[in-house]
């Protein structure tokens, strides 16, 4: 057998996890090789569900409803307005709502992960003209969102050792970006600042990364994909914010 004719022996799970956190490029170059993308899932699923689960005993769901009415001016004014007896029936159907949304989390995780995964393999091979699969970018995607998790992580840290329930935020539960800081804030601006998050930022630099590679095209280019896409999603959800507050 030539040397040239030897297989190549690819990254296990374990180390593409492990090196997306150390040595990005040799992740995204395996994508290449196979587009699984199971590990990361099953940690999201784990992280998800363990942080819904203290939030749930640590805070309950009823006072995280109350909490984000009182981050919304509109919402708050409507709640105000409400007899004893009506913010008590609005209060539980709330928190019934985001209990099931918060432990089926990694579901809608899962779908907004399918959705970008589209837009940025559409975008590489009918706007650069790469050939890229849609399988590799989602895989690309998921790897990419493995720093995420730290969010969870830290949340679940933060609530087990003192983490105080009045003034939780589900949609912004620690301090990795300045609207964290900045409770009083309008709720445009607070949307506004969230996106700038170091997890945020770390998640769209391994994006570039990896799409570069799974697409073969400048890294340049693949992050004027990546960032475009992250400005639109900044400016729609900035829009919703002034539209619903």
């Amino acid at each position: 057998m030539s040397e040239t004719s030897v297989p190549v022996e690819g990254l296990s799970e374990v180390e593409r996890v492990v090196d997306t956190f150390v040595a990005p490029t040799k992740t995204f170059t395996d994508i290449l090789r196979s587009a699984s993308w199971w590990l990361p899932f099953v940690l999201m699923v784990i992280v998800t569900m363990a942080n819904s689960f203290v939030v749930d005993k640590h805070v309950g769901f009823e006072r995280v409803a109350e909490n984000q009415i009182q981050q919304n001016p509109k919402q708050e004014e409507q709640f105000n307005e409400l007899t004893p007896e009506q913010k008590t029936q609005r209060l539980h159907g709330m928190g019934i709502g985001y209990r099931y949304s918060s432990y089926a989390s990694f579901a809608f995780i899962l779908i907004f992960v399918g959705i970008a995964a589209l837009l940025y393999w559409a975008s590489f091979n009918f706007g650069l003209g790469a050939r890229t699969t849609y399988g590799q970018m989602f895989a690309v995607s998921m790897y990419a969102g493995l720093p995420r998790l730290l969010t969870g992580l830290l949340s679940i840290i933060t609530l087990l050792f003192g983490g105080n329930a009045e003034s939780y935020d589900m949609r912004n539960p620690v301090g990795t970006n300045l609207a964290y800081y900045m409770p009083d804030s309008a709720p445009w601006l607070k949307v506004f600042l969230s996106f700038f998050d170091v997890i945020g930022l770390w998640n769209l630099v391994l994006l570039v990364i990896g799409t570069a590679i799974v697409a073969k095209v400048p890294r340049g280019k693949a992050a004027a994909v990546v960032v475009g896409w992250w400005a639109v999603g900044l400016v729609v959800m900035v829009g919703i914010a002034v539209a619903t507050s």
